[in-house]
């Protein structure tokens, strides 16, 4: 049905904890993460026009956010299956990768045998080895290790081997080629990323994370993005997408600097494809607001990808699908500074003259990979497509205006 289909994950903006989230630590005492409503509530309401008139305050509850009686977008929102609530294990399953056995998390810190693992390819021992917000833990060891030159390791909840190292003390090769050495030896372990942290900065000055960040995943199983590979259709990554599916089944991809980058990246690469997917990942609601409780920012962020999206949605054609979602939620009003398990939004968007459909509650984040497969004419892995929905105007059919 549609020749150019543009997927943009929204990091961590999830719209309501999922039946499981006490299970997660998400859900308790008569309250629950809700990335979206909570962070509308403590800004006093939300101004995001573009989304409302899409569709996006008939998902959920929304202040400033009201529901529409015609909008010009499909809407829903999706639960998530796999056990989990990682942007790896919720990219994954959109491409049809359903896990049933989480990645490991070390909330306490690594074990010494994963220690040594380090400690070898490195050669030297690591300094911190402990769970930390990425920003404070530059504070309380960046002195020592530009002291000693021993990189710092630090984890979270998410299943996360972080390496912070100044640029000046491990130049970024270095610090790549060490997370490169790592990776299949850290699998066996199932901790999902291992991520490259470079930061510069001084101790009179503070410290800085720098835009050389780079994530390791494990390698996903069979997956979508191999079957659309094999079958000659083009797939675009945008911002981390290739590191999450270690660059499987990807024609051409772009690191971003943030959300800014990211928007404007994806905007010149769908002016100039002819066919395909492009796949788009905006980290800064997860890794800027939501990580650091940072609810204006957050909220601002939202407010920047609506006017994005206000200039974006003309150059769609009738040959043209625009899908926007999330991967989990990370709600920055709950406790903690973890990731959520929360339903995700949906909103689909297509081409001239195409008409809206109230897609509901779907099972899985797997349900956009069925589409996708079914849209492009490969096999899905798992979920139901609604790409027949969108072709089909039924009775929960809403016009556009």
């Amino acid at each position: 049905m549609f020749r150019r289909v543009v997927l943009i994950v929204l990091d961590g903006v999830g719209c309501g904890a999922l039946p499981d989230a006490a299970a997660y630590g998400d859900a308790a005492d008569g309250g629950a993460a809700n990335t979206l409503g909570h962070v509308a509530d403590a800004v006093g309401g939300l101004a995001l026009p573009c989304l409302q008139r899409l569709g996006l305050g008939n998902i959920l509850p929304l202040r400033g956010v009201a529901p529409v009686a015609r909008p010009q977008a499909s809407w829903g929102r999706m639960a998530e299956r796999s056990a989990g609530k990682d942007s790896t294990t919720g990219h994954w399953e959109m491409a049809g990768v359903i896990q049933t056995q989480p990645f490991v998390t070390y909330p306490q810190g690594f074990p010494p045998e994963i220690l040594a693992l380090f400690e070898r390819e490195a050669g030297c021992p690591a300094l911190g080895n402990v769970a930390a917000s990425g920003t404070s833990i530059l504070g309380r060891l960046g002195a020592e290790h530009l002291r000693s030159g021993r990189p710092i390791v630090y984890t979270s909840t998410d299943s996360v081997f972080q390496i912070a190292a100044h640029e000046q003390i491990w130049p970024l090769e270095r610090l790549y080629a060490l997370c490169r050495r790592l990776r299949p030896q850290l699998d066996r372990y199932r901790i999902g990323r291992i991520i490259a942290r470079p930061f510069v900065g001084s101790v009179a000055e503070g410290f800085r994370r720098t835009e050389g960040r780079h994530d390791y995943s494990m390698a996903p199983p069979p997956m979508l993005l191999d079957a659309l590979q094999q079958a000659d259709v083009p797939v675009l990554a945008v911002g981390k997408i290739f590191d999450l599916f270690c660059g499987r089944g990807i024609s051409a991809h772009w690191p971003t600097a943030g959300n800014a980058d990211g928007m404007a990246r994806t905007a010149a690469v769908f002016a100039t494809m002819e066919r395909g997917l492009l796949f788009t990942n905006l980290i800064d609601f997860d890794m800027l607001y939501g990580h650091r409780n940072d609810v204006a920012g957050f909220a601002a962020a939202l407010q920047a990808f609506d006017q994005f999206l206000e200039g974006f949605l003309p150059s769609l054609t009738a040959d043209d699908l625009l899908l926007v979602t999330a991967d989990h939620g990370c709600d920055p009003t709950w406790p903690g500074t973890d990731h959520c398990r929360e339903y995700v939004p949906l909103l689909v968007c297509g081409g001239a003259g195409q008409p809206a459909v109230a897609l509901g509650d779907r099972a899985s984040f797997a349900d956009i990979g069925a589409t996708l497969a079914a849209n492009f004419g490969v096999t899905a892995l798992a979920g139901d497509s609604f790409l027949a929905a969108l072709a089909s105007p039924g009775p929960q059919m809403r016009q556009r205006a």
